[in-house]
């Protein structure tokens, strides 16, 4: 199982993320793209130190690329939207309680739930390698699935940010937004599913395997609770709006075409 290497990749997440601290929705968001860029960096220093990539170091680089792009990107992007948008802030606030206080307890059960699933979620990369496997076909077509998953998640951000700008009293309806209301979080599906098909080819035993499917499981249920969350808060804002509900009853919340519109009670 390697529980030892799991375990320092385990202290790299916890040290990352810790940044919940200040602001406990940063578990979740900031400290979430620090622990898995610093998580793929520790997966590819492990490797290397312990001779398990031999042959196939390009692969792990590869992945560990994938990871930084991913961790700099998602908390690069959250830090300048949190910066210079005031109408965010205002809504994260609303979100989380307007900064209101949580016992220690609470935040520190937070924090080590959270980088226990980070650390589960670079898993099928440390397989991959302690397991000393050599085979790179599925690994590279996970890879590409992630980076499609990095490219829409990405392209989704901007043409929302965009598009709020233009019109901040509507949600994004346009490009992306046309296909599914939340590309964004399809996006996340999409790429965590490109490195879940990476690791199939290497899972060895029962252990490995409940790792790497529950942390999978656990992102696409995030993502899904988390487009419940804003569609609630969406309906909220703009419910009495006629084009919203329009553009709401139409196009599937996260899935194409798949006929799910809403995932809160009418």
């Amino acid at each position: 199982m390697g529980w030892e290497f799991l375990g320092i990749i385990l202290a790299v997440c916890a040290v990352l993320c810790a940044v919940g601290f200040y602001k406990f929705v940063y578990f979740l968001s900031i400290g979430y793209g620090f622990a898995i860029a610093g998580g793929g960096i520790t997966v590819l220093i492990l490797a290397l130190a312990n001779g398990w990539a031999k042959g196939v170091e390009w692969l792990a680089v590869l992945q560990m690329l994938l990871f930084l792009a991913y961790g700099i990107r998602l908390s690069g992007f959250l830090l300048v939207r949190e910066i210079k948008n005031a109408s965010y802030r205002k809504t994260l606030k609303e979100a989380t309680g307007n900064d209101k206080k949580m016992p220690v307890f609470v935040l520190v059960t937070i924090w080590i739930c959270v980088a226990v699933l980070y650390t589960a979620q670079l898993s099928p990369m440390l397989y991959r390698y302690y397991n000393g496997s050599t085979d790179v076909v599925l690994p590279v077509i996970g890879i590409v699935i992630s980076a499609l998953g990095l490219v829409l998640e990405s392209a989704a951000d901007s043409q929302k940010s965009a598009q709020k700008k233009l019109n901040p009293n509507m949600v994004a309806t346009q490009g992306l937004y046309k296909i599914v209301r939340c590309p964004n979080y399809l996006g996340e599906i999409i790429f965590w599913t490109g490195i879940f098909v990476a690791g199939i080819s290497t899972y060895q035993g029962a252990g490995q395997w409940i790792i790497a499917v529950i942390a999978y499981i656990c992102i696409v249920f995030i993502m899904f609770n988390g487009a419940q969350r804003l569609e609630k808060r969406q309906m909220g804002r703009y419910g009495s709006d006629p084009a919203y509900k329009e553009y709401a009853d139409k196009t599937p919340i996260i899935i194409p075409l798949l006929p799910i519109y809403h995932l809160n009670k009418q």
